[in-house]
């Protein structure tokens, strides 16, 4: 059992960087190997504990709703034809009734905005926020081990990685006052920082523990960087009454919401599977030496 039953997947973007693939499949269902980016967050959400699943979702989505719908037609055929293994491969895509939550966010307001519309389906409980794009490769799962830690440290807890001080603009970036091995102490938190005013190098990485007072913070937010209602602020806002911590998780996170991201995210999944990573890791060692010798 854990204390963390609930968690958000804010999944309403448009997924212009993979135009036109997204012209029709939403960003969140494109195929990372053999399983579409918005699996690896619920398999990560369950192998937490997570219970309740809340999809935070625009027009042209319905995909994402009938992925996780009962293929009935399909299931019938499968085990007709004695496909287990297809059949088994279906198993991670069901979600006991009642335990899956659609609600539309109908203008692009931001993290903060789509966050805020679930606040009646999160209730008076703390609660996780999953952002698919974010994809962490690790021997157990970020979520996971951010809950251990939150068990003992309470407050709001959000996922950081340290990265080069030229790139902090373009993350939500920690106020560190101080740290104690993976857990860092934050006295605030700043949205996009300019490099030459980045209070730190701790970044934050789509994965949130957020105590339920953070809707009140939300409801009284104000546009921040970009025009749009930014999660950090409301985190930051709410520090006079709450801890805020940051934690370090183990493992490497991959930016699937960029192309090159998504292509690194796919070559390492692939080698990790035991039937790809041979012919994979020969071909990718016939291309960079095929490459070296054309330059």
């Amino acid at each position: 059992m854990t204390h963390i039953r609930k968690a958000v997947f804010p999944v309403a973007g448009m997924g212009t960087r993979f135009l036109p693939a997204t012209k029709s499949i939403p960003k969140e269902m494109l195929p990372l190997v053999d399983r579409p980016l918005i699996q690896y967050a619920i398999d990560e959400a369950r192998e937490a504990g997570i219970e309740e699943f809340i999809f935070v979702t625009a027009a042209g989505k319905g995909a994402l709703e009938d992925y996780f719908d009962t293929a009935a037609a399909l299931e019938h055929r499968l085990a007709a034809g004695n496909k287990t293994k297809a059949l088994a491969a279906l198993e991670g895509t069901r979600i006991p009734e009642g335990n899956l939550a659609f609600l539309r966010q109908n203008n692009p307001l931001g993290l903060g905005h789509a966050v805020r519309l679930a606040s009646r389906l999160v209730g008076n409980e703390p609660f996780a926020v999953l952002l698919p794009d974010d994809v962490i490769r690790a021997p157990r799962g970020a979520l996971s081990q951010m809950i251990s830690a939150h068990a003992l440290q309470r407050g709001h807890m959000v996922a950081t990685m340290n990265v080069p001080q030229a790139e902090t603009s373009s993350y939500g970036v920690l106020d560190v006052a101080n740290a104690d091995g993976r857990i860092a102490y934050a006295r605030g938190l700043v949205e996009k920082p300019h490099p030459d005013q980045a209070p730190s190098t701790n970044a934050i990485v789509g994965r949130y523990i957020l105590e339920p007072s953070i809707f009140d913070r939300l409801a009284d937010l104000r546009p921040g960087s970009g025009g749009e209602l930014q999660l950090t602020d409301a985190i930051s806002a709410d520090l006079a009454s709450t801890d805020v911590t940051g934690f370090r998780f183990e493992g490497e996170r991959f930016d699937c919401g960029s192309i090159q991201g998504f292509v690194q995210a796919t070559v390492a999944f692939a080698m990790d599977r035991p039937e790809l990573e041979g012919d994979l890791g020969a071909f990718l060692g016939r291309f960079t030496t095929s490459m070296r010798h054309a330059a």
